[in-house]
């Protein structure tokens, strides 16, 4: 039995389904074990996800744990099988291992909810606005690794655009729109670049203004992903140390509801489909378009 040197958020995330399972059923993990012939020590492995899980062992496992829903055993199983490869791996001796497992879940994602307080979310930003943002934070980077880093989050833009993307639902608080990253010509085109993704049918974006009241509170960024058609929820709660991913859904539940909350108190989604003369700085394209004069007159 050969154990991972390192582990992804995915495998992780099917160890502890497994484990959700088992302990739901009142079994320990000796118990587990014995329903498809695995020692202990084994399926604590797969259980922490320092190992894999043949398929057939995979559905006998959820069956004997009384696991009754085909669509989330077909989810664990997608999970089970696929080899992490994508897109993603060319930046491995780069980036860390955070990033790499954020692509992969997107990628499997149908659903996105994003709410950022200080920065356009990173699948709506434009190369310039995140390179300005690179320069700021990874000041230690050479120029090749800036790039490199710059192209990766273009990547992650992909799949905004392909022919079944994920919904993608992004509140975004008015400082993120205000914050410099970049000259004048930058912050005018990423913004500009917001309107033009909201076009698409699957984009919504609104802005949370600072006269919105009682959510001084919900600074902290945070992005939840329903995959696998929403049998599996994660949240991304980021914060200035290190980025966690959340499965329980008592956490999920909350977040969900913060985010609605925040939904809620944004302003009206950006919809340039909308007559100019019915826009006003009381819906988010009039905000927006309210920046993008203040920015002509630099």
């Amino acid at each position: 039995m050969a154990l991972r040197t390192s582990t992804t958020e995915r495998q992780r995330r099917l160890g502890a389904e497994l484990k959700k399972l088992r302990e739901q059923a009142g079994l320990n993990v000796t118990d587990g074990g014995a329903f498809i012939g695995m020692g202990r020590a084994h399926l604590s492995h797969v259980e922490a996800g320092r190992t894999a899980i043949p398929t057939d062992k995979l559905r006998k496992l959820c069956h004997s744990y009384g696991c009754t829903s085909a669509p989330y055993i077909d989810a664990l199983v997608s999970m089970s099988e696929t080899d992490g490869k994508g897109w993603w791996t060319e930046y491995r001796r780069l980036l860390k291992p955070p990033a790499l497992d954020l692509a992969e879940l997107e990628a499997a994602a149908n659903s996105l909810a994003s709410y950022e307080s200080l920065f356009i979310p990173g699948v709506l930003q434009i190369a310039d606005y995140t390179r300005a943002i690179f320069r700021s934070s990874q000041q230690d980077w050479s120029d090749k690794d800036r790039e490199k880093a710059v192209q990766f989050r273009m990547d992650r833009q992909k799949i905004l655009t392909t022919d079944q993307p994920p919904a993608l639902h992004a509140v975004i608080h008015e400082s993120a729109l205000h914050v410099r990253f970049g000259n004048a010509d930058v912050r005018r085109r990423q913004l500009l670049h917001l309107v033009r993704m909201a076009k698409l049918p699957h984009v919504i974006i609104q802005v949370l203004p600072f006269t919105a009241e009682g959510l001084s509170a919900f600074s902290t960024p945070f992005l939840l992903v329903e995959s696998h058609q929403s049998t599996l929820h994660t949240v991304l709660a980021e914060t200035h140390a290190a980025s966690a991913f959340l499965h329980d859904a008592d956490s999920f539940t909350k977040y969900r509801s913060h985010f609605h909350r925040l939904a809620a108190a944004a302003l009206p989604p950006l919809d340039p489909d909308v007559a100019a003369y019915d826009h006003g700085t009381h819906d988010s394209l009039g905000l927006v378009q309210h920046i993008l004069y203040t920015l002509q007159e630099h």
